[in-house]
């Protein structure tokens, strides 16, 4: 998010900030191994770097939300006020709260992600069908006969399991 011509506010996968406080460590370039151990560490941080620094040598691309988000955009100073007030380390999850979570807060006051409702509702589709619930009740039985473990818990596991996702899809 530019906050001005020359700078960047942006949210990164880092772990650095979890071992150290020293404000000049963190501010160095993040690495590939400080953003994948962020990304595992469910650490992260918001960022304010030049905009050379932030497209790393790579084309960066005009956010075009404010034709799909249902909510208005906010004004600049509120959007910077939201930007700064989130500064430092944070909690991340590739889900629940990522980069596209933080943009859409600031901008537009709003915490959420089309690419990750995206790929919920494709999980969703690809899990609670009939053919996934047939497979398991399938899969099931087989193991059950396999590992020669059928008991009253084991069945009853064996048929609820692809019952609910039967009932759900």
């Amino acid at each position: 998010m530019a906050t001005d011509g020359k700078q960047v506010a942006h949210f990164i996968p880092d772990i650095l900030p979890v071992f150290s406080s020293d404000p000049l460590r963190i501010k160095q370039m993040v690495t590939n191994n400080r953003l994948i151990l962020g990304v595992l560490a469910k650490r992260a941080s918001v960022r304010v770097d030049s905009v050379e620094d932030f497209a790393y040598g790579s084309e960066i691309l005009v956010n075009r939300m404010d034709k799909v988000c249902s909510c208005p955009p906010l004004q600049g100073e509120e959007v910077a006020s939201r930007a700064e007030k989130l500064r430092g380390s944070i909690a991340y999850s590739l889900l629940w709260y990522n980069c596209e979570h933080y943009i859409m807060y600031c901008r537009y006051g709003t915490v959420m992600s089309l690419q990750t409702f995206q790929l919920c509702k494709t999980v969703k589709k690809l899990v609670l069908s009939r053919r996934v619930a047939k497979a398991t009740a399938v899969l099931g039985v087989c193991l059950l006969f396999y590992l020669r473990a059928v008991c009253v818990c084991s069945a009853l596991l064996a048929v609820l399991v692809p019952f609910s996702i039967w009932m759900a899809s």
